[in-house]
């Protein structure tokens, strides 16, 4: 009989290449890890690894293994979401990722939402870059996360994960208020350069990024889906942005802007709070859209359930309702 936890590791072999990144991901040694393969390999009774150097590659047998893996893992998962139904009341640890702008704007009045009606649970916010959170919900670092997408940098499909939408926020191109004056219609209300209602006027949004081609751009760091979005963003408009600043959070990137260090593409919920009289906001044909992301089968699990359900409940009403399919 093949051992599940050996399983897993098989399957985080396929996603990650190393056996030294297995090893860090999962709290074992380099070693450790080997030693569990190698059993694997015998209990299978044929090759599943082969050696190219410092890296391992997969044989044909093993990456069958590993679609009968997640298949597995997720009965697994599937099972343990019935157990906890049947159990009285919700209890123990909740284990919720976060990136920064929904953990401010959102995750508060959620976790409210939810001590109301399960007081026994007990959540646990990391915050995490939805880069990061497939393979710590895969590791179980994590029961559920908040994830993004933008329209430039579209989520690639996670083997051993699922995830529903929640909302959609629109996108801003953030620049000094005393910069190029925005184009005619997207001023806010009362002349003010604040969030206008729509893509404004229609117009071009290469246009928009274009005229602040030569401006210096603030981005995020790079290896996250906002530093992605900026530069796919600018080069579909015909230009690569000159990076000056590389920022994360919002709120620093605008007093950056309003302080004529440079131009971003910010979405909505980094520009909550009154506007900034320094800092010209333009609507782009653009969208951040997040959703709810958790191990394949563990939707069902009551406490995975009840907190998609809290945040569900405390999205803001200016939010936009995600697109149908997304």
């Amino acid at each position: 009989m093949l051992d599940v936890r050996r399983l897993r590791l098989l399957r985080e072999l396929a996603r990650r290449g190393t056996i030294a990144a297995v090893a860090e991901a999962l709290a074992y040694s380099p070693s450790a890890v080997s030693q569990q393969l190698a059993v694997l390999e015998r209990e299978a009774g044929l090759p599943l690894l082969e050696r190219t150097g410092r890296r391992v590659r997969l044989t044909p047998a093993a990456q069958n293994l590993v679609g009968h893996a997640e298949a597995v893992l997720e009965r697994l998962e599937r099972a343990d979401a019935e157990l906890a139904e049947a159990r009285s009341g919700l209890a123990g640890v909740l284990r919720i990722g976060a990136f920064p702008t929904a953990t401010r704007a959102l995750v508060p009045a959620a976790l409210v939402h939810l001590a109301r009606r399960h007081p026994a649970l007990e959540p646990m916010v990391h915050e995490t870059d939805p880069a990061a959170v497939a393979h710590a919900l895969r590791a179980g670092d994590l029961d559920v996360a908040l994830v993004h997408e933008y329209d430039f940098v579209p989520a690639p499909p996670e083997p051993g994960l699922a995830t529903r939408p929640l909302y959609g926020e629109a996108m801003y191109l953030a620049a000094p208020a005393a910069g190029p004056e925005p184009e005619p219609g997207r001023q806010g209300p009362d002349g003010e350069h604040g969030p206008a209602a729509g893509p404004a006027g229609g117009a071009d949004q290469g246009a928009v990024l274009r005229a602040h081609r030569d401006a210096p751009w603030i981005t995020a760091t790079p290896g996250t889906l906002c530093h992605a979005m900026t530069l796919r963003a600018c080069q579909a408009a015909g230009f690569t942005p000159r990076v000056r600043h590389r920022i994360d959070e919002f709120a620093t990137v605008l007093a950056l802007v309003a302080a004529g260090q440079g131009v971003a593409v910010v979405p909505q919920l980094g520009v909550t709070g009154p506007p900034d009289p320094g800092v010209a906001l333009t609507r782009l044909h653009m969208e951040r859209r997040t959703k709810t992301a958790f191990r394949s089968g563990a939707g069902a699990h009551p406490a995975v359930a009840a907190f998609a359900a809290s945040l569900r409940a405390c999205v803001p009403p200016d939010l936009a309702v995600p697109r149908a399919g997304a």
